[in-house]
């Protein structure tokens, strides 16, 4: 048997020898000692209505957030044929990801990457599953498989400032005069 094939055979026979395994029912944003959980329920029914209720209404309208921006983002879809992503979820860039990913996302009050790295490789194995190679984010929170998953407020605020401020230097760049400059020195 190649190397190669070894991710794809332990995800086949991590699927097909599941006791039945509960998917996430909740969602609890924690920053600190602060924690509002919602369940994942109203966030199907916002991907698929584009309306809120319950706490998940009250929460939309105190951040000022747009449900149907919401629901776009819960629908968004992405490609994600199985055998590569699982090959590239067992390779070293893929643990280094999704280890990354454990800070923000794991079962709450577990936050051990023994079990956090598992449960979002199932999450997204699952969710592609599921979605027949396709993923979406209400997929992946619909096949997380701990009840409760616990999403680390202050540390996806940093990955975003993070994605903000890498997104600001690339636009600088090439948006930049200096190149424009450069040109026309060079013209000279």
């Amino acid at each position: 048997m190649r190397q190669s094939n070894i991710p794809y055979l332990l995800g086949l026979i991590y699927l097909f020898n599941l006791p039945s395994v509960n998917s996430a029912e909740q969602i609890s944003f924690v920053s600190g000692i602060f924690n509002r959980t919602i369940p994942i329920e109203y966030l199907d029914h916002l991907a698929k209505t584009g309306e809120t209720k319950g706490s998940l209404e009250n929460i939309i309208s105190l951040s000022n957030q747009d449900p149907e921006k919401l629901a776009s983002l819960l629908n968004q879809s992405v490609d994600l044929p199985l055998v590569t992503t699982s090959k590239l979820m067992y390779s070293k860039i893929g643990d280094v990801i999704i280890k990354r990913v454990a800070k923000i996302i794991y079962p709450i009050r577990i936050h051990d990457i023994s079990i956090t790295v598992p449960a979002i490789r199932a999450g997204v194995t699952n969710g592609i599953v599921v979605g027949n190679g396709k993923l979406t984010l209400i997929q992946f929170l619909k096949s997380y498989p701990n009840k409760i998953m616990a999403i680390n407020m202050p540390a996806l605020n940093q990955v975003i400032d993070k994605v903000d401020s890498m997104s600001d230097l690339v636009k600088f760049f090439s948006d930049s005069p200096l190149e424009k400059l450069q040109k026309g020195s060079a013209e000279d």
